[in-house]
């Protein structure tokens, strides 16, 4: 079976902890030397950022790419980041996931509802989005269906429009819940250093 053997691997992973402004952030280092940061809610367990990061060519340390949360930029710090990101018109794609759902947020799409079109290409193992007026499309996979070797399933998916900002969201399947309810019990264990308490406590 499928599910144990991406829970296996974040049970191997060395794991260290740390609980900072009202956050549990959880770094993961695999055996092939991947690296995974976590961040969640202390309070709803809630994933508000997910990032990867592998070994260049060179072995050093490659850039953190993120998977969930808001896109970063490396060469800004993040008020000047927050200040193009507000007055740039160009769409900003980001995913934010709910604790039963995947969901993505295009910010600067001001067309309205009936323009989107949101579907599932299972063999592709993607979602796609169009527009009518051909302004815009977008295709992106959803990594987590991927590691738990998942199909798509296009009754999963939905959309809605407000605020010049296009959602789409993912029902998380039973598997996943279940899964991410067992990995939330294995992350209460660790003793997680709180700010300003030195080094971060490691399982």
């Amino acid at each position: 079976m499928a599910v144990p053997s991406w829970l296996e691997r974040l049970r191997a992973a060395s794991k260290t902890a740390l609980v900072q402004d009202g956050k549990r952030k959880v770094h993961y280092l695999f055996e092939d030397g991947k690296e995974m940061a976590e961040e969640y809610d202390v309070k709803t367990g809630q994933l508000v950022s997910r990032k990867w990061r592998e070994k260049n060519t060179l072995g050093g340390s490659g850039k953190w790419q993120v998977e969930v949360g808001e896109p970063t930029s490396p060469l800004l710090g993040a008020l000047e980041s927050e200040l193009i990101k507000e007055s740039s018109s160009n769409p900003v794609f980001m995913r934010k996931d709910t604790l039963t759902s995947f969901q993505w947020r295009i910010r600067n799409l001001p067309y309205p509802k009936e323009v989107y079109s949101v579907s599932v290409e299972k063999e592709q193992r993607c979602c796609v989005i169009r527009t009518t007026n051909k302004k815009y499309y977008k295709k992106f996979s959803i990594p987590d269906l991927d590691r738990y070797q998942l199909p798509l399933d296009a009754a999963a998916l939905s959309f809605t429009h407000a605020n010049n900002t296009l959602i789409i969201t993912y029902q998380k399947p039973k598997e996943i819940l279940a899964a991410e309810e067992q990995l939330q019990k294995e992350l209460k264990k660790i003793k997680a250093a709180n700010n300003g308490d030195g080094d971060c406590k490691t399982q």
